[in-house]
């Protein structure tokens, strides 16, 4: 029993009988309860030297009796106070509840029975001793306490109570010893002595037992408790006691996760305390209040500054600077007292830490002593296996609480940033980048999360450090000093390593950050380097930064060798230094068993807090970091949501704007500067002016996004805003269009009408249920921006403010619209509307015109007016309208209206080929589709559920110029639902991965493991030899003989540590190269076609998660791995040697840890998959909402997107909170087999007692002492290398995918001036996109002369763009040829053909570099080919403009170039090429009419002799032309002149008529 008193004294005084029977010395207790007289004492004699131990009636009667009393008086306080904040509602009186109160009233009538007894004994004077009336009446006391708090319990909704499951069971644990005795004393005298207190006790001990019994069982759930509505609610709140501790409700997950792999609707609901809601609001309060708190002495300060001088000034600003709000007091206030809970369960589990190797010492004692009685040994096993596993039980509890907090810290952060981000202004989004504050999101609150864990640790291990030092103090002596200045020695080693390796990981960081950029930008791009040929430049750079990458992987695995050679070395080199020096100090130093292996388990204790703390120092540096950029992030300058006034307006306008000055940013200069302007209510305002005049930001202004440097705004009543760039969420299009409005059929039908979207429903897959992808993905560029229309007319707001949203539809859809929503006549007629535009056609319809210039207002007024005045706006009309008379025009523009409606009917019914924009819905060219697709993470790394997946297609109506059948596009899928992995991993990836690492290699690390477990074997083994050399006149020979093996035994177990550990990395890291560099390979040799059906996200993933994978995770995962593997084998292996019984438990145990095992890895993976697919969502919906944070204001919608991204959180942390709780699971019961094995070493070493001797035990016990750690790791380890190992597979998937043609055909290699001529011939030529679709060009046979300039027009999906692809062979032929010069391009390398050919595409692409890179990206040109082909497309000016000239950088995507710039440096790329053949993908949506005739007349100039092939949007281009090619459904309709085709009124004509041009 536990509470046995005998009291071991230790320490200085040393009373340690060695020789004789009592090798224990005891104190002996007294208690005085009577007149002076001892009256009981504790009888060693009795208790403990003997082989039939019993207790003194008087220590039954007290001592043990009172235990449990004591215990539940002093938890009573705080356990009132908890109960006083805990409401759940109560629970209705059950069967159980009766049962336990009316059992709690008997136990209190069975000790008072005994109390009265006492007094009927007085009266009979019979006197009995005190103790009889004392004990029954405290107990009897507690016992009506006990029955009144489980009453009290009921009332406030406790189901399950731990308070009073701990003082049954020590009621009962306290009751067993008088229990045996009074059985004892029966039998040994034959007859009942006492018979009334006999009974008493008896049932006594019968009613405690039942209650313990009573209490393991849980309540009902309370009553009145908010009513749960939740389908599947987390179990945890309704557990037993014992249930939560050892996290049994669990249990049913692990066995669901067993039998099939897990899915959403498994999971279980957020406990309240755990929900964004909750958590974001506690946050927001505690961070207002910090600001609050800092904004009253900043406004002190600036009132009385203003009568300052200007030193005292700056000095007081000084002193304000350092103090900001800190968002470090915010979260402790939050988030503190919750972890503290947890840091007091580790305070109890570090002291429990040492209780073991204490009794470790005294078993030892006990296996020397030969004449001790055997049940101090089971005594002893026993105390073990308790101690130990308390600790586990204890040590959980305290993860649960930090990881819990951990988890709430991060979605408290996440909501904190997604609210702030809704209100920053412009100028402070700009200072950081959408990828920054996603990586504040992910990055940083994860940092928080892992530091949390280990935060307890500060105070721990120092804690823990100085116990263990003051035990080895006690039986060591001074000579542990030596050992003490190893460790302190080791620290800078550690640390120093520790900090290199940072410097490493920031290098590294860069080095990875810059090729996924790379190689972000070639997937965006990879079509414009086909159609270059510029891949091998392209490679090389990313193979470069590789090469470096994977330099600096090198030298840090270098580092990681010596970090775990320190590790594993350090508790060895202590152990050593400390017994050399104790040995040679004086020679009566004796090492023995119990020294050695007491200070070896002591010294394991502290190999933890020695390496922990310098990295939870580290870490919490780096979390300091952290701290500052979220805080600097939330004290950010808000917009402020007055500059624009909504309520007070001059009566009859709706816009009024008096000397407003506005700028993006503070310190910047204005963009608009004495702006005056006043809009009519119900009037129709345009803005024109030339690009960059500062159209966008006067509607900017006018929403409250700029800073309003002077001036007064005002618009009245609610806004509806389009923007320029269509912004799209990734929801369904209806959606998209309600924008939370509520649903009504009618008005909803009549947008989608007026919009135009009628036709694009019923080719889209789901019609307005289509999911359209992030960034309207499957939308062409028109249909984003009539969507964006439809929202706004929907709205039915009071002000529209349209940025230029006709630019990106086609003219004739333009046309629509204007008529139909925003002209006078429009949807929109009444309301007061102001259009940014560049088509001049509408603009003798509005109401007012504005003409800016820089950022000016330079006139004003009605059409007519303005074309009076004959100013700047005049002749901007003069050079761009068609050719006939504007006055004619603006009369007839009502009857061409009706005229084209009636076509237009009979247009769709007729061709089907549906009559959207011409210019966007090309099949592949849909360019600004690709560009999107950038950051696309449609699926993120683990693929995705089915179900979203299936509404995830592109349109189809661009990949067949068919009309589609609609149970046609359910097969054909074009974006493939990314497959996930479930069950566990095929063992050929492991196989693969070691043919990469090299398999010799693998075999020679596996070798260098066993040899290194070997040593430390051998090394322990040699130190229990050691102890038990006999002692000669106190002495021990030969110590230096001893000393010197072990020595060189435990350094040889270093140094293969450290080779091991050196060669697993190099092979790691070959690996790494080789599979990044198959990958690479295999992807630029891509057919395009596949890139057109992956998210471009799902590509990069490969890149950047599972290459940082198979670079630092695998490796370092295998080498725990093996560590832990040989550990757990080579304990197995001494236990037996030493006890060879124990072998018949350890297969049981292996069976029950194998099963836990996977229980726990099948559950465990498939959590990590759930938890990594939602995730990302947060963080696209989040970078989502920053970049169309401006229309979410406009709109209002601020408060319905937080809570869209608060469930998205939940919806993560709900698949998070499982796999924390699985961690405690798989912790708890592989712990409990470990003490298991503890338990059966212990027994097995009593049971042998005779045949062992103390250093075997010694050393078959301390192992077995650290052998849980091990197999808890093992099984962490087997389990993420399961996880991670998929990254192998994953790679290797996409490293051997299909590929295209050669790019060299040495044999067929065309001569050098090759093509010559430029003719270019088809022959029954037929492509098709991909395998199973439609053919796009069908028997196409036309022959184009060298030098012709060709136009090629037809409706959407025609096939004129493929007809450009075939040239280039992105698209291979089904039958038929193309001949080139008469060279049949089918039968030359790629690259060859390629480079011979210049396409300016549709969608300009430039990638980030030096301009010249852009240019000439092989170095072909010189400085002056170059600077001519500058000059040649009127960029020569903006370029000199530039301080470094061609040395400009380009940033990504060439974001920092105006749209037509980049058109232009596309001609510049054509003009320094000069081939033979051009041609020309037309794009001139966002372009304004100047720079389109400027590559016009360019091309005219530069290109005469050349073959032109121009895919043309506006016809006015191509009327000038040898001939026109009208393609139709994938056939040539008609080929000829442009005027003999008008003259034939075909095709031709009709489309010339819709431009006006026929």
């Amino acid at each position: 029993m536990p509470h046995s008193s005998f009291c071991i004294v230790r320490g200085p005084a040393r009373t340690y009988v060695r020789r004789g029977p009592r090798s224990l010395l005891l104190r002996p207790c007294c208690y005085r309860l009577g007149e002076g007289d001892c009256f009981c004492s504790f009888d060693p004699n009795i208790s403990v030297h003997t082989d039939n131990p019993d207790l003194t009636p008087c220590f039954q009667n007290t001592i043990l009796a009172w235990i449990p009393s004591i215990y539940l008086w002093a938890v009573l306080p705080f356990y009132l106070l908890y109960l006083k904040h805990y409401k759940r509602g109560y629970i209705v009186l059950s069967m159980l509840s009766r049962f336990k109160t009316i059992l709690g009233v008997l136990l209190w009538c069975v000790c008072w029975a005994d109390l009265f007894f006492s007094f009927h004994e007085l009266l009979q004077s019979r006197t009995p001793p005190p103790v009889y009336f004392v004990t029954p009446l405290i107990v009897g006391i507690t016992m009506v306490l006990a029955t009144v708090l489980i009453q009290y319990e009921r009332l406030r909704g406790i189901q399950s109570s731990g308070v009073l499951i701990i003082f049954w069971f020590l009621s009962v644990l306290c009751a067993v010893g008088p229990f045996r005795s009074k059985i004892i004393a029966a039998t040994a005298q034959g007859q009942i002595k006492d018979r009334f207190r006999f009974t008493t006790f008896f049932s006594y001990f019968a009613l405690i037992l039942i209650e313990l019994i009573l209490s393991c069982f849980k309540e009902n759930p309370p009553f009145f408790s908010p009513v749960n509505s939740d389908p599947n609610p987390c179990p945890e709140l309704n557990s037993g006691f014992l249930s939560k501790m050892t996290f049994w409700w669990f249990t049913r997950m692990a066995i669901l996760g067993y039998k099939r792999p897990l899915e959403d609707k498994d999971l279980w609901s957020l406990n309240k305390d755990d929900t964004s809601s909750i958590i974001v609001q506690q946050l927001h309060k505690e961070w207002d209040k910090q600001k609050d708190e800092w904004k009253q002495p900043v406004e002190s300060s600036a009132s009385s500054k203003k009568n300052l001088p200007e030193e005292a000034e700056v000095l007081i600003r000084d002193k304000r600077q350092h103090k900001e709000p800190s968002f470090l007091k915010a979260l402790l206030r939050t988030f503190g007292p919750y972890f503290l809970i947890g840091s007091f369960y580790k305070l109890i589990q570090d002291l429990l830490s040492f209780v073991n190797p204490q009794l470790l010492s005294i078993l030892i004692g006990f296996i020397k002593d030969k004449d001790a009685p055997s049940w101090w040994g089971f005594l002893i096993a026993a105390l073990m296996f308790f101690s130990a596993v308390l600790q586990t039980i204890i040590l959980h509890q305290h993860f649960q609480y930090c990881f819990v907090t951990g988890m709430r810290l991060r979605t408290g952060i996440i909501g904190m940033i997604y609210r702030k981000s809704l209100v920053i202004t412009n100028s402070a989004k700009r200072s950081s980048t959408v990828g920054e504050i996603v990586n504040l999101m992910s990055v940083d609150a994860q940092r928080f999360m892992d530091l949390v864990t280990f935060l307890n640790m500060l105070w721990s291990a120092p804690l823990q450090i100085c116990l263990a030092l003051y035990f080895l103090w006690q039986t060591l002596g001074p000579s542990v000093l030596a050992g003490v200045a190893v460790m302190i020695l080791l620290i800078p080693l550690n640390a120093a390593i520790a900090i290199k390796t940072r410097a490493f990981q920031v290098e590294q960081m860069r080095y990875k950050d810059s090729r996924i950029k790379l190689m972000n930008e070639i997937l965006s791009g990879i079509k414009v380097l086909k159609l270059y040929a510029w891949e091998p430049s392209f490679q090389e750079k990313v193979l470069e930064i590789r090469k470096n990458e994977l330099r600096v992987l090198k030298k840090a695995a270098y580092l990681n060798s010596l970090s775990i050679f320190a590790w594993i070395s350090a508790p060895f080199l202590v152990a050593l230094t400390t017994f050399a020096v104790y040995v040679s100090v004086d020679e009566n130093n004796i090492l023995d068993a119990e020294k050695a292996f007491v200070s070896l388990s002591l010294f394991n204790i502290l190999r933890f807090p020695l390496n922990m703390l310098p990295q939870v120092i580290s870490n919490l540096a780096q979390t300091s970091v952290s701290l500052k950029r979220i805080q600097q992030f939330l004290s950010h300058d808000e917009l402020d949501p007055n500059c624009v006034e909504t309520k007070v307006v001059t009566p009859g306008y709706a816009i009024t704007v008096t000397n407003g000055t506005f700028s993006w940013a503070k310190e910047l200069k204005p963009s608009l500067k004495d702006i005056n302007l006043l809009v009519p209510s119900g009037s129709l305002v345009a803005v024109v002016g030339h690009v960059g005049c500062g159209k966008s930001s006067l509607v900017s202004a006018l929403l409250g996004e700029m800073e309003k440097l002077e001036g007064h705004v005002a618009v009245k009543g609610s806004v509806a805003y389009v923007p320029q760039q269509a912004w799209i969420q990734n929801a369904t299009l209806k959606d998209n269009i309600l924008f939370g409005q509520q649903h009504n059929e009618q008005k909803y039908q009549n947008v989608l009408e007026a919009c135009a979207l009628k036709t694009d429903l019923e080719v889209l897959p789901g019609g307005d249920h289509t999911e359209i992808g992030e960034k309207g993905i499957n939308l062409s560029g028109g249909q984003r921006q009539r969507v964006s229309i439809a929202r706004a007319v929907f709205s039915d707001a009071d002000v529209y403010l349209l940025d230029d949203p006709l630019s990106a539809v086609d003219s004739h859809v333009a046309k629509h619209i204007f008529d139909n929503v925003i002209g006078p006549e429009g949807a929109l007629k009444g309301k007061t509307r102001m259009l940014v535009t560049h088509g001049i056609t509408f603009l003798p319809q509005v109401d007012h015109i504005v003409v800016l210039v820089d950022g000016k207002i330079s006139e004003m007024g009605s059409y007519q007016e303005l074309l009076k005045q004959n100013g700047a706006f005049a002749e901007f009309l003069r050079n761009y309208a068609p050719d006939e008379d504007i006055e004619e025009d603006e009369l007839t523009s009502t009857a061409v209206l009706i005229l084209l409606e009636d076509e237009e009917v009979l247009l769709a019914e007729d061709t089907l080929s549906n009559h959207t924009d011409l210019a966007d819905n090309e099949p592949v060219t849909n360019e600004v589709r690709k560009q999107f697709l950038r950051q696309i993470s449609v699926i993120s790394s683990e693929g995705e559920c089915p179900k979203k997946m299936s509404t995830r297609r592109r349109v189809c109506e661009k990949k067949s110029a068919e009309p589609p059948q609609p149970q046609k596009i359910l097969t054909d899928k074009l974006i493939q639902a990314e497959t996930s992995e479930t069950g566990t991993v095929k063992l050929t990836v492991f196989w693969q991965y070691m043919k990469a690492v090299g398999l010799v290699t693998s075999l020679v690390i596996c070798f260098l493991y066993a040899c290194q477990n070997a040593a430390a074997i051998g090394a322990n083994v040699w130190l229990s030899d050691w102890t038990n050399e006999p002692v000669i006149n106190g002495t021990q020979r030969n110590t230096s003989m001893r000393v010197g093996v072990y020595a060189a035994l435990g350094l040889l177990q270093g140094l293969l540590v450290l080779i091991s550990s050196f060669i697993l990395a190099m092979g790691g890291i070959n690996a790494a190269r080789t599979l990044h560099a198959a990958l690479l390979e295999n992807k630029f040799h891509t057919p395009q076609s596949f890139f057109d059906t992956t998210p471009t996200g799902r590509i990069i993933n490969r890149f950047s998660k599972d290459i940082y994978v198979i670079d630092e995770v695998i490796p370092h995962t295998i080498l725990m791995f093996l560590g832990t593997f040989f550990t757990s084998v080579s304990t197995m292996l001494v236990i037996i040697s030493s006890t060879p019984l124990f072998a018949v438990v350890i297969i049981p145990l292996a069976i029950i840890y194998f099963f836990v095992q996977r229980f726990y890895v099948a559950t465990s993976r498939q959590l990590k998959r759930l938890e990594s697919v939602s995730r990302s969502p947060i963080y696209s919906h989040f970078s989502e909402t920053i970049t169309g944070a401006s229309v979410i204001r406009a709109y209002g919608r601020e408060n319905s997107f937080v809570c869209l991204s608060d469930l998205k959180v939940d919806e993560n942390q709900k698949s998070y909170f499982p796999s924390i709780v699985s961690n405690r699971w798989l912790g708890v019961r592989i712990e409990l087999i470990g003490n298991f094995v503890v338990l059966f070493a212990a027994l097995f070493a009593v049971l042998g007692k005779n045949s062992l001797n103390a250093g075997l035990v010694g050393l078959s016990v301390s192992y077995a002492l650290q052998v849980t750690m091990s197999l808890n790791w093992m099984v962490r380890m087997t389990s993420d290398l399961e996880s991670n190992i998929v990254a192998v597979e994953r790679v290797k998937e996409y490293s051997e995918t299909e590929t295209e043609a050669p790019w060299i055909i040495e044999d067929t290699r065309p001569p050098e001036d090759w093509p010559t001529q430029g003719e270019v011939e088809f022959v029954d030529y037929s492509v098709r996109y991909r395998k199973g679709m439609d053919l796009v060009l069908k028997d196409l046979s036309l022959r184009v002369k060298g030098g012709e300039k060709i136009g090629i027009v037809g409706r959407t999906g025609a096939g004129k763009s493929s007809m450009t692809l075939c040239l280039f062979r992105i698209l291979e032929a089904v039958k038929g040829e193309i001949k080139i010069d008469g060279v049949r391009i089918s039968e030359i390398g790629l690259h060859d053909l390629r480079s011979k050919i210049t396409i300016i595409p549709q969608d300009p692409v430039l990638f980030s570099g030096t301009l010249k890179m852009n240019l000439d990206p092989f170095n072909k040109y010189s400085e002056d080919e170059i600077w001519k082909a500058l000059e040649l497309s009127h960029l020569k000016r903006f370029v000199s403009s530039k301080p470094n000239t061609l040395e400009y950088e380009c940033s990504e995507g060439g974001e920092n170039l105006s749209v037509g710039q980049r058109q232009l440096v596309c001609l510049a790329r054509a003009l320094l090429r000069k081939t033979r053949i051009l041609v020309l993908d037309e794009a001139t949506a966002a372009i304004d009419l100047e720079t389109d005739d400027l590559i016009q007349m360019t091309i005219r100039t530069q290109f005469e002799d050349c073959t032109v092939l121009t895919i043309a949007h506006r016809l006015n281009t191509i009327m000038d032309y040898t001939r026109v090619l009208v393609l139709d459904k994938g056939t040539i309709a008609e080929f000829d002149t442009p005027s003999s085709l008008i003259a034939s009124r075909g095709v031709f004509y009709g489309m010339a008529k819709d431009a006006g041009l026929a």
